[in-house]
């Protein structure tokens, strides 16, 4: 979904219009990044593009582009300052997923050796069906 209707209640287009208030840390005629109320470690931050976009799937493939580079630059900026050389780099795509917001938001979380969780949980898939998921995806290209 692009802009029109979905828009007018989403917390993240209130930021953009200035309507709520955010710590931001960047910000240029398309795109907004600021620091997540309810973080993950201190730093996390999450970047969004200002026109509303539900998921990364609406969003035209130059501003995909342009915000994949905003990432790179706040991430190298996040690891320089905390001294640190790990980070997290996610874009939750659904409800199922953990995209609470229906805006599109990458999030940049600031990983410390003192963090409790390391791995994401992982399920053994057998040999024969993932071939066959391999198979699906490729098919479907």
């Amino acid at each position: 979904m692009s802009n029109s209707d979905s828009s007018f209640d989403c917390i993240f287009c209130k930021i953009v219009k200035g309507k709520l208030p955010c710590f931001k840390v960047y910000e240029d005629k398309s795109f907004l990044a600021f620091l997540n109320v309810n973080p993950v470690n201190k730093g996390h931050v999450l970047i969004i593009p200002k026109k509303h976009y539900e998921t990364i799937l609406d969003m035209p493939n130059d501003a995909l582009s342009q915000i994949i580079l905003i990432v790179k630059k706040i991430t190298k900026a996040i690891l320089r300052i905390f001294n640190i050389d790990s980070c997290n780099i996610d874009i939750n795509l659904g409800k199922e997923a953990g995209q609470i917001v229906p805006h599109v938001h990458i999030h940049i979380i600031p990983r410390f050796s003192s963090d409790e969780f390391k791995e994401w949980p992982t399920k053994q898939i057998p040999e024969e069906e993932m071939q066959e998921i391999a198979n699906k995806i490729k098919n479907s290209l």
